[in-house]
């Protein structure tokens, strides 16, 4: 009776180890033949993530930044604990605890996925898991990745620590909104510092890992809210939170950027201007796009803000003050349709998706507005961002040539600003436009080639080229002081008389007789003279006495041109240059004649504070000389190359001066500090110029 038992007994376990050994191999098999070709993972030890590359004025201050994926790396001991228990509780409470995968979850997947036939199939992965997926396999939910993702999993835990898995974890998650990492994120949803996020706002950060796009701040607002409270009370129930701080912040309402409650970390942002894109255009030639957008790149901009500020206003009122003169209307060339003009709340979001330009500001912001009415004394207009409609009287129009009410049309996208009474308050609106002709304006140290200011045109959201980098234009008469130079270090002096008068140069295509901008000839004429009223036949026969390969040569030295036409027709600034050149050209006769290089940048350093890049050169000789005597300061020893005559460029100063005192641009040219520089006007004053400098601007 018991021989048969045993014997059922021993059947049973023979087959209950057989299975036990037949799964064994199985699984061994399963993880050589899919463990054998894995991406390594110990690449990640060395992980560096693509972050956001910053540049900041002199005095600190963020004024633009540029990402791919808008992140900033956090080390694991900066993150606070209330920030990685939410995301712990949200995606893997058993992290501490387990070797990379979760066996208990793992078993409650696939029972959820049987039970529910199908329909309730939920991922099961680690935080182990996830990095490994984000980091190095793809993303589908295929059984073969899970695989690859335990094996992966169970190495990383045994390679890294389980803080330096949660640093990778969180800095690379996505989280919604471009932004990547809970630090960016943090800044992105609450305009916040990790340190300031309460429990509640932490618990909706660790709710959008599942999927950012169906836990929108707005459009899904009550999802986003019943998962938030869900991670709050697995942040209690895991010991994270007490009892009172959970029911406290479950009842909390769901705020955030997205929904207007706070300022938009953008907001603290100057918009995106010619400086800044400049050194974006620079860098990214010098250190490759990639690097520039995803190396973590901190740059300290040479730019002076308030001076900047003066330089686009100046720009900007001068510009538009000619294209008023002009009287021609031409608007933004944008309009919007018929059918959501009768609503305040449908033209205000046709308003908003339009590209148009808002980074204008003179002498206030100008608003893009459309036009719904067009009466016999004003325009009806809405502004976006203004609530109602608003006025703009025809006395503020009548620069504009031709028939008023012929000029505009309903559903025309125009600008308009605020004029202000003495008290402060509105008077009216006016009316304004971008104006067709653009200039360009640079400022720099002429001791340290430091650009303190630099607008490329009238702005930079209508025409993102910049004129005062990116132009060529014919320099016209600027271009004469460098033929004079040539002249002055060729024994030539202020007062060598040079003949004004006809002449006739035989060209490849025919006869060229050059004249004054007057039409008339003065004779025999001093060379401070000639350049005061920038006489063209006198410069053409200085560059005919001179040589016209000489005056070449101090064009490329002083960086003018890289190869100059040897013609004398150029010698008048017929050939084409940049304002930046420009401006570098001119900063060596104010400084003496030493060679500058422009930069608008001061240093660069990388993502671990190294510098990479030193825009100042110069050796300080005794600064780590313990043994400096008490008083005396460090010797810090110029390394500039010298490309003119200190005497010349003393004497080429003066005769500027007289330009300025006394010659073309004394008219224009009113400050209360010594001005040097050199007007120019090209053919039908298509390009008009003044260059310019004091004695260090």
């Amino acid at each position: 009776m018991l021989r048969p038992v045993l014997s059922l007994l021993g059947t049973v376990f023979s087959l209950i180890t057989l299975a036990v050994l037949i799964v064994g191999l199985s699984i061994g098999a399963v993880l050589h033949i899919y463990g054998k070709d894995l991406p390594s993972h110990e690449s990640l030890a060395n992980y560096t993530p693509p972050t956001i590359s910053r540049i900041y004025s002199a005095e600190g201050r963020i004024i633009d930044e540029f990402a791919r994926e808008r992140r900033l790396f956090t080390p694991a001991e900066e993150i606070p604990d209330l920030v990685k228990q939410a995301f712990i509780s949200a995606e893997d409470k058993n992290f501490y605890s387990h070797h990379g995968y979760d066996a208990m979850g793992i078993a409650s997947a696939l029972y959820e996925a049987v039970k529910s036939r199908g329909r309730n199939v939920r991922g099961a992965s680690t935080i182990t898991q996830q990095v490994m997926k984000n980091f190095l396999l793809s993303g589908d939910r295929q059984m073969e990745r899970k695989i690859k993702e335990i094996i992966l999993a169970t190495r990383i835990e045994e390679t890294l620590s389980k803080e330096k898995i949660l640093e990778l974890y969180l800095n690379e998650i996505f989280l919604g909104q471009n932004s990547y990492g809970v630090t960016a994120a943090a800044q992105t949803y609450f305009n916040k510092g990790l340190r300031e996020l309460a429990p509640h706002e932490a618990a909706m950060l660790a709710s959008m890992p599942k999927a950012p796009s169906d836990y929108h701040p707005v459009r899904e607002k009550e999802r986003l809210l019943a998962r938030r409270n869900f991670v709050l009370r697995e942040m209690w129930e895991n010991g994270y939170l007490d009892q009172a701080t959970y029911l406290a912040e479950r009842e909390m309402p769901l705020r955030s950027v997205q929904n207007g409650d706070f300022e938009p970390f953008s907001a603290e942002l100057p918009p995106r201007d010619y400086f800044t894109d400049e050194i974006r255009r620079q860098l990214s030639g010098i250190y490759g796009e990639g690097e520039f957008f995803t190396g973590g790149l901190t740059v300290r901009a040479t730019i002076d803000p308030e001076m900047q500020a003066h330089a686009a206003r100046a720009l900007r009122r001068q510009l538009e003050a000619y294209d008023r003169g002009r009287g021609r209307w031409r608007g933004t060339g944008e309009a919007l349709p018929e059918e959501v003009l009768g609503s305040e709340a449908d033209w205000q979001a046709a308003l908003a998706a339009l590209d148009v330009p808002r980074d204008i500001e003179l002498d206030g912001t100008w608003y893009p507005a459309v036009v719904l009415d067009i009466g016999d004394q004003a325009l009806r207009v809405g502004i976006e961002g203004v609530e109602g409609t608003h006025a703009v009287p025809r006395d503020d129009i009548k620069w504009l040539r031709g028939d008023f009410q012929a000029n505009f049309a309903r559903g025309e996208v125009v600008h308009v600003r605020r004029v202000l009474k003495e008290d402060g308050s509105l008077s009216h609106w006016s009316l304004r436009q971008v104006p067709e002709v653009q200039g360009a304006f640079m400022a720099m140290d002429v001791n340290t080639g430091r650009v303190i200011a630099m607008q490329g045109g009238f702005s930079y959201q209508h025409s993102v080229f910049n004129r005062a980098t990116q132009a060529l234009r014919q320099p016209g008469s600027s271009f004469k002081p460098f033929v004079y130079a040539a002249a002055l270090d060729s024994g030539y002096s202020p007062a060598t008389i040079v003949v004004d008068a006809p002449i006739e140069i035989n060209t490849p295509q025919g006869l060229w007789r050059p004249r004054n901008s007057s039409n008339k000839f003065y004779g025999p004429t001093p060379l401070r003279t000639g350049i005061e009223q920038s006489r063209n036949l006198m410069t053409i026969r200085l560059a005919q006495e001179v040589g016209m390969d000489v005056v070449a040569r101090y064009a490329e030295r002083f960086g003018v041109y890289e190869d100059m036409g040897q013609f004398l027709a150029n010698s008048l600034g017929s050939e084409e240059t940049t304002l930046f050149n420009m401006v570098a050209a001119y900063a060596m006769f104010a400084n003496g004649g030493e060679r500058v290089r422009p930069s608008l940048v001061d240093r660069v350093q990388d993502r671990y504070g190294r510098t990479v890049y030193r825009q100042d050169t110069r050796d300080c000789v005794d600064c780590r000389d313990p043994a400096l005597p008490a008083g005396l300061g460090p010797r810090i020893v110029s390394d500039r190359e010298r490309v003119m005559n200190a005497v010349t460029a003393y004497q080429l100063t003066s005769m500027l001066k007289g330009v300025v005192d006394r010659g073309t641009a004394s008219g224009v040219i009113d400050l209360p500090v010594p001005v040097a520089g050199k007007t120019g006007t090209t053919n039908d004053a298509r390009d008009v110029w003044f260059v310019g400098f004091t004695s260090n601007i």
